[in-house]
C-alpha cells in the first residue's frame, strides 16, 4: 500500500495530552493527491462546497479560572489546499482546556486565525452555547430513505459508478441512506455516516444507489474524499441539471465531519441527525 500523507500525522499514534494552547499541534494534509487520483486539479474542480465540522468538547478558562464548555462549528471551503487532519484537530482543541481567554469572541478569533492558516483558506467559526444547541434539536434528512430496499451485494471494497443505474424520466428528488460506512486509510477504524443526495435529472434507480452506498463498507478513504467520489460517480451516471451530495458522519473523538459538494453554491444547513 502506498504511503498515505496522514501516516506522518498523529493519527494512529500515541499522543501526549497538551492542555495549554498550542497551534503547532495542527497537521495539514494536501487535497491535491486525492484530486489527482479522481482526475482533476484545483483549477477545474467539478463542484463547490464546504466541510462542516462540529466539536462537542470545546472548553477553556475565563480570567477568573472558571471553565466554559461550548459547541464549536467550523466551515472549511472544499477548495482549500489542505484538509485539517482530525486527530491533530482534536489535540489542538484539547490544548485550549487549561488556557485563558476573555470571552467567546476571543476564542472564535483565535480559532479562525489558526485553522485558516493550516487550511490556507478562510475558515468560518461559530461558537454555540449548550442552550443554543438544545433549541436547534435533532432533525430527519429530507426525502426518501432507500435503506429498506431488498438488494444483493457481496463486494464491499471497490465502489464503482457501474453499480449506479438511471432511467430516462426527468425528476427532482431527495434521497438518503444511513448505511454509509468506510474505514480510515491509516487506522482502518470505521467511519459511519448518513448520505444525502438531492438532484434534478434522469431518475436514479433507488436500489442501485443503496447497492453503491453499501459497496463503501470496507473502502478506505477520508470523509471528504468519499463524498467527492460519490459526487463524481453520480454526476457521471446522471449527467444532472443539479446535484448536491452530503454526508453527516457520526462523531469520533468529540468531532463530526460533514462534507457538502454541489454543482452550484447553496445555503448549507448544519442540522444534527440522531446518530450525531
Amino acid at each position: 500500500m502506498a504511503h498515505h500523507p496522514a501516516q506522518d500525522s498523529p493519527l494512529g499514534k500515541s499522543s501526549a495530552y497538551v492542555s495549554q494552547y498550542d497551534p503547532s499541534l495542527l497537521f495539514a494534509i494536501a487535497r491535491t493527491t486525492k484530486w489527482r487520483e479522481l482526475g482533476f486539479t484545483a483549477d477545474n474542480l467539478p463542484y463547490v462546497g464546504v466541510d462542516v465540522w462540529n466539536c462537542y468538547e470545546l472548553s477553556w478558562l475565563l480570567p477568573s479560572g472558571k471553565p466554559v464548555v461550548a459547541i464549536g462549528q467550523f466551515v472549511v471551503p472544499a477548495d482549500s489546499p489542505h484538509i485539517i487532519e482530525s486527530k491533530s484537530f482534536k489535540l489542538y482543541l484539547n490544548s485550549l482546556n487549561q488556557s485563558v481567554f476573555s470571552d467567546f469572541a476571543q476564542v472564535q478569533a483565535v480559532l479562525e486565525a489558526d485553522l485558516s492558516a493550516v487550511a490556507q483558506a478562510p475558515v468560518q467559526v461559530r461558537i454555540k452555547t449548550l442552550d443554543e444547541m438544545t433549541a436547534e434539536g435533532l432533525q430527519q434528512p429530507l426525502g426518501v430513505c432507500v435503506d429498506d430496499l431488498d438488494i444483493q451485494i457481496s463486494s464491499y471494497e471497490q465502489p464503482t459508478a457501474k453499480l449506479l443505474q438511471c432511467g430516462t424520466e426527468q425528476v427532482e428528488e431527495h434521497l438518503y441512506s444511513h448505511l454509509l460506512k468506510s474505514n480510515c486509510p491509516v487506522t482502518d477504524q470505521p467511519d459511519w455516516g448518513t448520505l444525502q443526495v438531492h438532484y434534478r435529472g434522469a431518475a436514479l434507480d433507488h436500489a442501485s444507489l443503496l447497492t453503491y452506498v453499501v459497496s463503501f463498507r470496507q473502502h478506505q478513504d477520508f470523509h471528504e474524499q468519499c463524498v467527492e467520489r460519490i459526487f463524481l460517480d453520480l454526476q457521471r451516471c446522471l449527467n444532472p441539471e443539479f446535484l448536491q451530495v452530503s454526508a453527516r458522519y457520526v462523531r469520533r473523538g468529540g468531532l463530526d465531519i460533514n462534507p457538502y459538494r454541489s454543482t452550484q453554491a447553496m445555503p448549507i444547513s448544519n442540522v444534527r441527525l440522531a446518530r450525531q
